[in-house]
C-alpha cells in the first residue's frame, strides 16, 4: 500500500516556513510511494501539448495547463519540468493547500525559483500573492500551475494574472497521440487543400473508438464494462470534490442524472428545458448547473458563428460532452449499440470530431475559435472554425459510407457567408476515398485527422 501522510488538524501555531518544510516533508513520501516521481520519467503518449508548453516557459512568467481531472496535466508538467530542475507541489495534499491558505504571500515567498503547482483551483488566493511576485520579478518560467477548473470561466480568476499569464489547455488524448502519428489535417484546412487518395474505411472500428473515448485511466481498462465503470466514478468524483470546491449551491446530487441528461443531448441546440424536465428545479438553477460543469470540463457549449452578411442565424449554443467515453458511459452504451442505432452515432460522432479538432488544436501554430452555423431554415454546418480574423473554415461530419453534392449545402452557404475569409470546406465521412467536390469543397474520411494522406 502506498503511503500517504496528512495533517487533519494542522498546529497553526507554527510559522509559515515550518508548515511549509512540513508539506515537502509529507510530499517527498508521497511522491516516493504514489507519485513515482523519478529523474527521468517518460509519457506514454508523446503529447500535442508538450511544443506549446516548452515554448511558453521561454517567454511567460506564469504558464497554467488547465484540463478536466485525468487529462495528463500533472504527468505533462512533469514531463517537461522535471529535467529542468522545477519543484512539485500538489494542493492535493492537505497540509500544502493549508499552509497556502493561511499565509498566501509568505507561501510564495518561501518557493524555489521554478515550481510546479498542482491543482491550483483550490488556493484561489495564492493567484493574488503569485501577481506579486511577478510583478517583482518577470523571469520566464517561474510558475507552472495546473487546474483543473476552466479559469476562463471563473469571475476574477483569470484576471488577476492577464498579462502574466499563458493558458495552456489539455484535453484528453487524441487519436493522433494514441496512435503517435502526425497529422497535417489542420494545415491542409486552411491553406493547402487535400490531396485525392484511396484507403480503407473504419467501419465498426470508428464506433469503438468513439466509445472509448481519450481519457488515458479508462483506456487502461480492458474491456468496455470496465471502462464505463470508470466513466461512472469520475462523475461522481468531479461532483464530489472539485463541484463543491466552486460552490455552496445545495442539491448538487442531481448534477450526474443532469450529466446523463446532457449526454443524451451532445451535438444539439441546448435545450434548458428539457434538461430541466425530469427534475423539480426552476430553469435559472439548471442553468447554474450546466455552467459548473462547464468549469470542470465535462461540458461546452459550442457557439454559434455570425456575420453582418445573413441576418436570419440562429443564437443558440450547441451542447457538446467533454469526450465521447464519457457520453457512452452515461447512456450506458458499448460500440454494438452506437453502431445499431445511427441517430445517436450521427450525434456521437460530431462531438468525437469537435474534440478531436479542439485537440489537434493544442499544437496549431494559430490560435483557432470554435462555432457552429446554422440558420432559421435548418441549413447547418457542424463545425465552424475561424484562425484569426480573416480566415473561416467549415466541417461537416456524417457517419455514412457515402458523400453528395447536398451534403455540401451548408459549407456552401457558410462560403458564401464568410466571402473572401473562406478557405476550404470538408464533409468528414466514414468512407475510403478522398476527393474535391469542386470550389474549395472536399470531402474526406475521418480517419484523415489522425493519418497523413
Amino acid at each position: 500500500m502506498p503511503v500517504k501522510l496528512r495533517l487533519d488538524a494542522p498546529n497553526l501555531s507554527i510559522g509559515r516556513t515550518q508548515t511549509f518544510q512540513l508539506a515537502e516533508q509529507n510530499l517527498a513520501i508521497v511522491r516516493t510511494n504514489t507519485y513515482d516521481w523519478p529523474v527521468t520519467h517518460t509519457s506514454a503518449y508523446p503529447r500535442l501539448a508538450e511544443g506549446p508548453l516548452h515554448a511558453a516557459l521561454t517567454d511567460s512568467p506564469v504558464v497554467l495547463i488547465h484540463g478536466p481531472r485525468q487529462s495528463g496535466k500533472t504527468t505533462l508538467a512533469r514531463v517537461v519540468c522535471d529535467p529542468l530542475g522545477y519543484r512539485y507541489l500538489t494542493f492535493d495534499d492537505d497540509t500544502t493547500r493549508e499552509a497556502a491558505t493561511i499565509d498566501p504571500v509568505g507561501f510564495i515567498a518561501d518557493l524555489p525559483a521554478n515550481v510546479v503547482l498542482d491543482e491550483i483551483q483550490r488556493v484561489p488566493a495564492l493567484l493574488t500573492a503569485i501577481k506579486a511576485s511577478v510583478d517583482v520579478d518577470r523571469t520566464p518560467g517561474r510558475f507552472v500551475l495546473t487546474g483543473s477548473t476552466n479559469v476562463l470561466l471563473v469571475p476574477n480568476l483569470a484576471d488577476s494574472l492577464a498579462g502574466r499569464m499563458e493558458i495552456l489547455r489539455l484535453h484528453p488524448l487524441a487519436q493522433v497521440e494514441l496512435e503517435q502519428r502526425t497529422t497535417s489535417f489542420l494545415k491542409n484546412l486552411f491553406e493547402d487543400g487535400f490531396s485525392a487518395g484511396t484507403g480503407d474505411r473504419l467501419g465498426k472500428e470508428l464506433a469503438e473508438r468513439v466509445v472509448a473515448g481519450g481519457y488515458p485511466a479508462a483506456l487502461e481498462r480492458t474491456t468496455a464494462t470496465r471502462r464505463a465503470r470508470w466513466y461512472s466514478d469520475y462523475v461522481q468524483a468531479i461532483v464530489e470534490r472539485d463541484v463543491r470546491d466552486l460552490t455552496r449551491v445545495q442539491g448538487l446530487d442531481v448534477l450526474p442524472k443532469l450529466m446523463t441528461m446532457a449526454a443524451g443531448q451532445t451535438a444539439r441546440l441546448i435545450n434548458v428545458t428539457e434538461l430541466s424536465a425530469p427534475f423539480q428545479l426552476s430553469r435559472p438553477t439548471i442553468r447554474e448547473y450546466v455552467t459548473l460543469l462547464e468549469r470542470v470540463f465535462l461540458l461546452e457549449e459550442l457557439p454559434p458563428w455570425h456575420t453582418n452578411r445573413l441576418s436570419r442565424l440562429v443564437k443558440t449554443p450547441k451542447l457538446h460532452v467533454g469526450d465521447t467515453g464519457l457520453v457512452a458511459a452515461l447512456l450506458g452504451i458499448d460500440a454494438d449499440d452506437l453502431w445499431a442505432d445511427r441517430s445517436l452515432y450521427g450525434q456521437l460522432l460530431e462531438t468525437f470530431v469537435l474534440q478531436e479538432l479542439r485537440r489537434l488544436a493544442t499544437s496549431h501554430e494559430r490560435v483557432l475559435a470554435f462555432h457552429h452555423f446554422r440558420d432559421k431554415d435548418g441549413v447547418e454546418v457542424d463545425i465552424v472554425i475561424e484562425q484569426g480574423a480573416r480566415a473561416v473554415a467549415g466541417v461537416e461530419v456524417k457517419a455514412a459510407a457515402t458523400v453528395t453534392e447536398a451534403d455540401f449545402r451548408g459549407l456552401r452557404k457558410l462560403q458564401h457567408a464568410a466571402g473572401s475569409a473562406f478557405r476550404h470546406g470538408v464533409v468528414l465521412y466514414d468512407g475510403n476515398t478522398s476527393v474535391t467536390f469542386g470550389n474549395g469543397m472536399y470531402a474526406v474520411p475521418i480517419r484523415h485527422l489522425w493519418e497523413e494522406h
